[in-house]
């Protein structure tokens, strides 16, 4: 049997969708790593934010409904026009599901203030000097600065995550590869009201067989302005096309035309 992703979050089947954000809600806060320190924990929280992603999203969740998680990832008995053509696939970071609904990777962090907005976390992926793979470079997009006030007390809130695709050939993902992003993101000055723009290179280990849409995360790595938290950069892996072959889940397929004079039947 497949996973009953309504189980997950607590709730019966024919719950709205504002059931489901607040069962994702509560669910994801008491699995999050850095509250439940508990050795299931991480497992919990990724099939939280899967369950989430599903019954969040109406296509997903009304082919769920009909023909379970076979029919959701694999397309099992799904008559074509009735999503038979559609795969689903985690991409595996609950972490940025998490990010995307809280607007910050760590809520606990957001909500009690334990970080000044010019600090940096220990966290923090850096670059280990890697020479091998390309530089790709590129600016930042500004986001909407946004804060909070609960009574005479300013609470820092993350800006949203700044996504951008990572195209990666069949043969990197074959073979596994190191990409090396170059980025140029503001950072605060020890004064704490001006700012200064520096770059930074993120290096990225691309592993072997690594899904499309498989997404990679570096935490608060975007601009730091005085009164938010800088938002985390994600990379998500998009293949680049191929002449002759394509990704089709786990396995490659290369479409190929011949006459009915080349096709033989095999008894």
């Amino acid at each position: 049997m497949g996973k009953d992703y309504y189980s997950v979050l607590g709730i019966e089947k024919g719950a709205s969708d504002e059931d489901v954000k607040k069962a994702y809600r509560k669910q994801a806060l008491k699995w999050h790593p850095d509250k439940n320190k508990t050795s299931h924990a991480e497992e919990k929280f990724k099939e939280v934010a899967e369950a989430y992603e599903v019954l969040s999203d109406p296509k997903k969740r009304e082919i769920y409904d009909q023909f379970g998680e076979e029919g959701l990832k694999g397309g099992a008995g799904v008559p074509d026009g009735q999503g038979g053509n559609f795969r689903y696939t985690f991409h595996g970071d609950p972490h940025a599901t998490f990010a995307a609904f809280f607007g910050g990777t760590n809520p606990f962090e957001i909500f009690f203030g334990r970080r000044m907005p010019s600090g940096r976390d220990d966290d923090d992926m850096e670059v280990d000097g890697n020479p091998f793979g390309a530089f790709t470079s590129f600016n930042l997009n500004g986001f909407p600065r946004e804060r909070n006030q609960v009574g005479s007390q300013l609470r820092h809130k993350q800006d949203p995550p700044i996504i951008h695709e990572l195209r990666v050939s069949l043969e990197e993902i074959y073979n596994g590869c190191t990409k090396r992003m170059r980025i140029s993101r503001k950072r605060m000055n020890p004064d704490g009201r001006t700012a200064r723009t520096e770059d930074k290179i993120l290096t990225i280990e691309i592993k072997k067989g690594w899904k499309e849409g498989t997404k990679i995360t570096f935490p608060k790595e975007g601009d730091e302005t005085p009164n938010t938290i800088p938002a985390d950069i994600v990379f998500v892996i998009k293949d680049k096309p191929h002449p002759h072959f394509k990704r089709d889940g786990s396995n490659i397929v290369c479409p190929i035309k011949i006459s009915l004079r080349e096709f033989t039947i095999v008894p």
